[in-house]
C-alpha cells in the first residue's frame, strides 16, 4: 500500500513539473530563480529527447510500482491513473520534441519581452 501511494505521488509530482515548465514563464518573469530553474529543466528535457533517456521520476515510479508488485497495471488511485495518462501520453516523440522547441521558442519570447520591459534608460 504505501509503495503505491508513493507511486502515485511521485505521479502527480511528475504531472506538476510538467505544468510548470509549461507555465513557469509566468512566474519567471517576476523571479528570477523560477527562470533558472524553468531554463535548466527545459535543457534537461531536450537532452533527455535527444539521448532517449526517460525522466529520474519515471525511473522513480516503475520502481514504486516494481516494489508494490503491480508493474504495468493500473494499481493506483483514481486521479493518479488519469495523470499518468497525460504524464504518459502515447504521442509521437517527434511531436513531443517539436512541441518542447516551440514552447522554448515562447518563453525564450516572454522572458526577452519581461527583460526588455523592465530595462531603464540611464
Amino acid at each position: 500500500m504505501l509503495y503505491r501511494v508513493l507511486a502515485d505521488i511521485v505521479v502527480l509530482v511528475h504531472l506538476l513539473w510538467i505544468l510548470f515548465l509549461i507555465i513557469g514563464a509566468y512566474w519567471g518573469r517576476k523571479n528570477g530563480v523560477v527562470m533558472l530553474v524553468q531554463s535548466a529543466g527545459f535543457v534537461f528535457a531536450v537532452t533527455s529527447q535527444i539521448f532517449g533517456w526517460y525522466c529520474p521520476l519515471t525511473h522513480v515510479e516503475v520502481w514504486l510500482r516494481e516494489k508494490q508488485g503491480t508493474a504495468g497495471v493500473y494499481p493506483g488511485s483514481f486521479i493518479a491513473h488519469y495523470a499518468e495518462q497525460l504524464v504518459y501520453a502515447d504521442v509521437s516523440p517527434t511531436i513531443i520534441f517539436a512541441l518542447t522547441i516551440a514552447l522554448i521558442i515562447v518563453n525564450v519570447w516572454i522572458y526577452t519581452m519581461t527583460f526588455r520591459k523592465t530595462k531603464t534608460p540611464i
